[in-house]
């Protein structure tokens, strides 16, 4: 099993939610988070006043997956979330070493 997470814009959440609903994945966990990377933030006007705003919203997507479908998630969340313009986001994956279902006890692949 591996965790995928993704970084990605905020407007493009649902492209790519309903791109991961096509390829069949059951369940995702989405959380609003704010950084920066190679992006630097950017500079706003209120009120008169000059700020820098350094930290940008953003949307993080956590999908667990067994290993077979780990290319086809990456692949879904690439097309769907990509702009061509700096700050599209990143993906990262891991290695799960076990996942536990609360309710049942169930573990692994059907615990997901």
């Amino acid at each position: 099993m591996k965790k995928v997470e993704a970084i990605i814009k905020p407007f493009k959440l649902d492209e790519v939610k309903d791109k991961l609903n096509e390829i069949g994945i059951k369940g995702i966990t989405v959380g609003e988070v704010k950084g920066f990377g190679r992006q630097k933030g950017h500079t706003e006007l209120y009120r008169g006043a000059e700020y820098v705003v350094d930290f940008l919203p953003k949307i993080k997507m956590e999908i667990i997956v067994s290993d077979d479908q780990v290319e086809d998630v990456i692949a879904a969340i690439m097309q769907a979330a990509q702009t061509g313009r700096i700050g599209d986001g990143k993906i990262f994956v891991t290695d799960l070493l076990d996942t536990i279902r609360i309710r049942t006890g169930e573990r692994g692949d059907e615990a997901v």
